[in-house]
């Protein structure tokens, strides 16, 4: 019998999430320090409820809004970024059954969501020209079904998973890219494959070495002749063919982890800015006093609050568009995400690297760890770059250019 909670209203997760992240905050610092992969911590997660929160009322979940979403996401990464940031997958391929799964696909996987089993990613790869190209491949065989062949990389969260999430190409069309189908040229053959961790033929190698995110375990998966079931394929491309929010939703939640990062490091900077001595030319009494190290607290705190209304907005308007789904409303939303998403990553690196002008030497000392903050960041950030969003934020506020229609935005 499962004792996974189950979570029926957004407050009640909001409020989970504190407590969870309060809990997570007492040892991350020794975690990432020793490379402690996060097991425990993990099983609670499942336990708590919170995996299920996006399912959809009609299949027994909470169905939160976007914007309660978001803000579970950036409590858990004030706490411990890696932890925040394993489940991300998990609640991006949920809205993926959603969109495109059936209704008996829906109801085993929403399932197991609710029995806080979790899913993560093999989706990218590194042999590519691009980020976008895939060559992972699903053959049909005969008698039915597929035969999945193919290697994945940053495959965060994949070694503790009950299910990997397979992005993959269908056999005969040639290389895939992440691009709408009105591009010229564009193929559309991606599909995900849901596959139980255990699946004959995977094999999950722990070889995540980043300089931050370090207990992602976001390493190798290795698919080799995979049987795959007509059952556990979902059709992928499509879900660009018409005005969506996949995208959005997807990176509203990496910008709710760099805006708990940011807040994250910011809290502890304000710690060690109360264990730390006065420069002596102040002539203050105390760190706290002194006017430029106030000057530069007060401009930090302005930055990452900024960016966290922006998150709020950014996932409000997803929460807005998805009530009234249309290519304006769906371009708002993708635009006010990317706003955000270059707000949160420019937060995440400053506060992780001023928390030490603040804080003083003392709060450079190994023991606490606090470089784990500007390491996380200076990663996650680097999932997809700012600088394309900027360039679409532009020309949409410019011409009205609609952004394009893919997972990154």
């Amino acid at each position: 019998m499962s004792t996974t909670q189950l979570i029926r209203t957004d407050e009640e997760a909001t409020q989970i999430a504190r407590k969870l992240a309060a809990s997570y905050a007492l040892h991350a610092g020794d975690r990432d320090r020793e490379r402690r992969l996060p097991e425990a911590e993990l099983a609670e997660l499942s336990a708590s409820g919170l995996l299920g929160i996006t399912v959809p009322a009609a299949f027994g979940g909470a169905e939160v809004s976007v914007a309660t979403l978001a803000e579970v996401f950036r409590t858990l990464a004030t706490a411990d970024a890696s932890l925040a940031q394993i489940p991300h997958s998990h609640v991006v391929f949920l809205e993926a059954l959603r969109l495109q799964g059936t209704e008996s696909q829906q109801r085993r996987y929403f399932d197991a969501a609710l029995a806080g089993q979790r899913f993560a990613n093999a989706q990218a790869e590194r042999g590519g020209r691009t980020a976008a190209d895939d060559a992972t491949t699903l053959r049909p065989r005969a008698g039915g079904g597929y035969v999945l062949h193919g290697e994945k990389f940053y495959c965060t969260g994949a070694l503790f998973a009950d299910w990997l999430v397979v992005r993959a190409v269908l056999s005969g069309a040639g290389p895939a890219v992440d691009a709408p189908p009105s591009t010229p040229g564009a193929p559309t053959s991606k599909v995900l494959a849901y596959l139980p961790r255990n699946t004959p033929g995977v094999t999950v190698h722990d070889d995540w070495d980043g300089m931050g995110q370090r207990t992602t375990a976001s390493g190798t998966v290795l698919l080799e002749q995979v049987l795959v079931e007509e059952t556990q394929v979902v059709p992928y491309t499509s879900i660009f063919e018409r005005a969506t929010t996949y995208g959005a939703r997807a990176q509203v939640l990496h910008a709710a982890l760099d805006a708990g990062i940011a807040r994250g490091a910011l809290d502890a900077a304000i710690v060690q800015v109360a264990r730390a001595r006065p420069w002596w030319e102040s002539g203050v009494a105390r760190a706290s006093e002194e006017p430029l190290l106030v000057q530069q607290a007060g401009e930090l705190e302005i930055l990452v609050r900024g960016a966290e209304a922006l998150v709020r907005e950014a996932a409000l308007a997803i929460d807005a568009a998805e009530a009234n789904l249309t290519e304006d409303s769906a371009a708002r939303a993708s635009v006010a995400t990317a706003i955000a998403k270059v707000a949160t990553a420019r937060a995440a690196v400053e506060a992780s690297s001023a928390l030490f002008d603040i804080g003083g030497t003392r709060s450079a000392s190994d023991s606490l760890n606090l470089s784990r903050y500007w390491r996380d960041a200076r990663t996650h950030t680097l999932h997809d770059p700012a600088r394309w969003k900027v360039q679409h934020v532009g020309r949409w506020l410019l011409d009205g250019t609609l952004p394009p229609r893919h997972g990154q935005l």
